[in-house]
């Protein structure tokens, strides 16, 4: 968000900049005017959505574009169950837009304020080893390039480029417009509930297979693993939502309310996390019901924090995660936040944190006034002795040079990046540490 002054920070606090301008297209042609303002100033120029990436990939310190006010349908194919959105549209609306046309996203991540553009182009994913990330779902995108020109890629234009703009990091040009593939409308029928840690670690494999979606959290200094498993049903099955109340209570009061306090008092007595941590195993995570999609894969989260995610090979992820159990008992450390282990599908995309391989994904998180550093370094090099490739949106300390070796179509990405921005005109410091100069 950009505040008064002009100082923009992304959501976590971890990364902001006062650009030289700030410019809110309301139309695909109003962002390429922007661009070919910029390329006139010899401005650089970048489009930010929600802010969302703990990373600086979205940081624009010449022109930054705000695509608030370019959101929306811009066609439907119900009978192919493909919609074209303008690019600045937010996940958490596009459930009521494909409604009328009985269509749903096919898998979705925890979080649903990022703008569509931003979710694909840093990897974001959610769960389930049959579902590839949100990234896979994209049949077509549309956008300006360095030259200042209407770029289309599909599966009838430029098709060659499509697995390398899916995922772009915001490198290749600005999108201004994505076409999804879309499945019929369903429900889920979600089961959340705790269960001994080490019975999970032991069968996360089988329980990753036989359900449609399944994650567990952790909260440090316990036993208890939470778990969450779905199950796709017909848009016909009977729906049984959690009671307003319960929900409230679940999601408004404890899990962000209550948690919102523990943290805040953690920073100034750390020894209080231990014992809240499992309290809050037995006050949360058990639970049943069935109901719409996107209202079961997604969930409020407003507490503030940081993270750092790594993928990896999914035949890795228990004896990374035992490393990680490991890491905090031995140094001691009181860690408020859990971890996160979720689950995707192989896919052929060029710098997918999925590509040519499946994979288990392990998060990390810290309250957003602590400082992470310590904690995230070590797991990072626990992540990275297990084949890990971190997530393009959230923290990490990898350069081209180690990504290279961790992305087999790394250099083919970077030759693409120099042919069509040889000037960098949407580039910045991140992408020049993760991308090379």
């Amino acid at each position: 968000m950009t505040r008064p002054g002009g100082t923009w920070q992304n959501w976590g606090r971890s990364a902001g900049v006062r650009p030289v301008r700030v410019e809110r297209p309301r139309s695909p042609e109003g962002v390429q005017r922007a661009v070919r303002a910029a390329v006139d100033q010899g401005l650089t120029i970048k489009a930010v959505g929600a802010g969302h990436s703990f990373t600086g990939i979205a940081v624009a310190p010449g022109v930054l574009l705000e695509l608030d006010d370019l959101q929306g349908v811009v066609s439907v194919d119900a009978a192919a169950g493909r919609i074209t959105l303008l690019g600045g549209t937010r996940l958490h609306r596009i459930p009521e837009l494909l409604r009328p046309h009985g269509l749903a996203m096919e898998n979705l991540g925890d979080i649903d304020r990022q703008s569509i553009t931003g979710a694909i182009s840093t990897g974001t994913h959610g769960t389930g080893s049959g579902f590839g990330g949100i990234a896979t779902q994209v049949r077509g995108v549309t956008l300006i390039t360095a030259a200042g020109e209407f770029l289309r890629i599909d599966e009838t234009h430029n098709s060659e480029l499509l697995p390398a703009a899916a995922v772009g990091l915001g490198a290749l040009g600005i999108i201004v417009e994505v076409t999804l593939q879309c499945v019929p409308a369903f429900t889920l029928h979600a089961i959340d509930e705790p269960a001994p840690l080490d019975e999970v670690l032991d069968t996360v494999h089988e329980r990753a297979a036989e359900h449609d979606h399944f994650e567990f959290y952790w909260f440090a200094h316990t036993d208890v693993a939470l778990t969450k498993r779905q199950t796709r049903l017909p848009e016909s099955a009977r729906r049984r939502p959690l009671s307003p109340v319960g929900k409230w209570v679940d999601e408004t009061l404890l899990s962000n309310g209550v948690y919102r306090a523990a943290c805040a008092a953690a920073r100034v007595v750390p020894a209080i996390t231990p014992p809240f941590n499992r309290l809050a195993v037995t006050l949360t995570g058990d639970r049943e019901y069935t109901d719409r999609s996107h209202t079961v894969l997604t969930q409020s989260r407003t507490v503030r924090f940081r993270e750092m995610e790594y993928a990896l090979p999914a035949e890795n992820v228990v004896p990374a995660f035992r490393e990680l159990q490991q890491l905090i008992a031995e140094r001691g450390w009181s860690i408020e936040f859990p971890v996160e282990v979720r689950f995707a599908a192989s896919d052929d995309l060029w710098l997918s944190t999925a590509s040519g391989r499946d994979s288990a994904y392990i998060a990390v998180h810290r309250y957003w006034r602590v400082d992470p550093r310590e904690y995230f370094d070590a797991v990072e090099q626990i992540m990275l002795r297990f084949e890990g490739r971190p997530h393009w949106g959230k923290l990490h300390s990898l350069d081209a040079d180690r990504l290279r070796e961790r992305y087999p179509r790394f250099d083919d990405f970077v030759a693409l990046r120099d042919r069509m921005d040889p000037h960098r005109l949407f580039g910045n410091g991140h992408l020049e540490r993760v991308l090379g100069s």
